[in-house]
């Protein structure tokens, strides 16, 4: 699932997005600092010797997206493997929590699948103590429909149906929406299980915006919440936890960052966007999407405005970006230093590389460079 780098990506592009962050790495279950497992389940050795430490030290805490786990998970191996004495403590709680603990000051970072809204904006000023919280865009890729129905293995759906679906309209396998998109397939009677997250979620919103973007007439819920607003469906908390649920459950469906359906081995839905033939979910066509994306934050903030109505062939359209969010001044001294660096590796060359590793895209070089130009500039 390597991201595929287009020579014309333009910099206001941005290449395919991220997945969720981790516990640390006790929560993954090894204290092993040199190897990871990759997304086929291989072992990578940590590149350490390359990373810059440049007065890193103690513990850094950070909390936000479940998408980026498994990114996270690399990059904090890594950088504790290099920099010795260094804990960098990420809890995987949902962007929405994330930005919460950020604007408490209870973090030094926040991950989020969404770039901060004016009001959390406003709400960081009081901890970043002359600044604010910008938006600091690290990896991009799809958000995967994952499903589970036995004999079907070539699922085709289009954004009416996902939100019919979703919001309990349909509710067979074979409705006649479903069955008209799929000719030839043998879809049962079975009733589907529509799995959504229970915590605030930034994948959330960005499944959100697209149904709203292109499904105007069946979603009819605000774009801009990061919870859950249809009734029905069945919850599970984070990214692992509805990729378990839709792995375990015959039948069902549900959303989460597409390294989760490879590590889980779970099938993903291809969308019909109205192009010549319905779009898989991969970061080589989420990065076609995602091509067409503009900075629309100003200053140090790189927030990012996606097309999700694009027809472009190959432009897998539901896509999002995870940022990493920080101070652009007002940062604690304590950690400022571990901040700089931490970021300055996950954004550079050596922290890109490792993300297709784990079924990540990397960030397009010109967009890269600009995340590195400012995070030197964090005081």
């Amino acid at each position: 699932m390597k991201l595929s780098r287009k020579n014309g990506l333009r910099a206001s592009a941005i290449g395919a997005l991220v997945v969720s962050g981790a516990l640390v790495l006790s929560a993954c279950g090894s204290d092993n600092n040199s190897e990871t497992p990759t997304k086929d389940g291989s072992k990578t050795t940590a590149a350490a010797s390359n990373i810059a430490c440049d007065g890193a030290k103690g513990q850094l805490l950070a909390a936000g997206s479940s998408a980026q786990k498994n990114a996270m998970d690399l990059w904090v191996k890594n950088f504790q493997a290099a920099c010795a004495g260094v804990e960098v403590n990420y809890q995987a709680i949902g962007s929405g929590g994330g930005i919460t603990k950020f604007n408490q000051g209870q973090v030094a970072f926040a991950g989020s699948d969404s770039a901060l809204k004016d009001e959390e904006v406003a709400e960081s000023q009081k901890i970043c103590k002359g600044g604010k919280g910008i938006n600091l865009p690290m990896v991009g890729g799809p958000v995967a429909i994952g499903y589970k129905l036995e004999g079907v293995d070539n699922l085709v759906l289009d954004a009416p149906t996902l939100a019919k679906i979703f919001d309990t309209k349909i509710t067979k396998w074979n409705d006649p929406a479903i069955v008209k998109l799929n000719p030839g397939a043998k879809l049962p009677d079975t009733t589907i299980q529509a799995f959504h997250r229970s915590d605030e979620s930034g994948t959330t919103q960005n499944l959100g915006k697209y149904l709203s973007a292109t499904a105007k007439a069946d979603w009819k819920y605000d774009p801009k919440t990061k919870s859950w607003p249809a009734p029905g469906g069945q919850a599970a908390n984070g990214s692992s936890g509805v990729a378990t649920a839709v792995k375990d459950a015959e039948g069902s469906i549900g959303y989460f960052e597409l390294s989760y359906a490879t590590a889980n081995k779970i099938s993903t839905v291809s969308i019909n966007t109205g192009a010549a033939a319905p779009v898989a979910a991969t970061t080589e066509n989420a990065s076609k999407a995602i091509a067409a994306a503009k900075v629309k934050g100003t200053g140090s903030d790189l927030a990012l405005s996606l097309d999700y109505e694009t027809k472009a062939d190959g432009a897998y359209p539901l896509t999002l970006v995870t940022y990493e969010i920080a101070c652009d001044k007002g940062n604690k001294p304590e950690t400022l230093a571990t901040l700089k660096a931490f970021l300055t590796y996950t954004s550079g060359e050596e922290g890109q590389k490792v993300l297709s590793e784990a079924g990540y895209a990397p960030l397009p070089a010109e967009i890269a460079a600009k995340v590195r130009a400012i995070v030197p500039t964090l005081s």
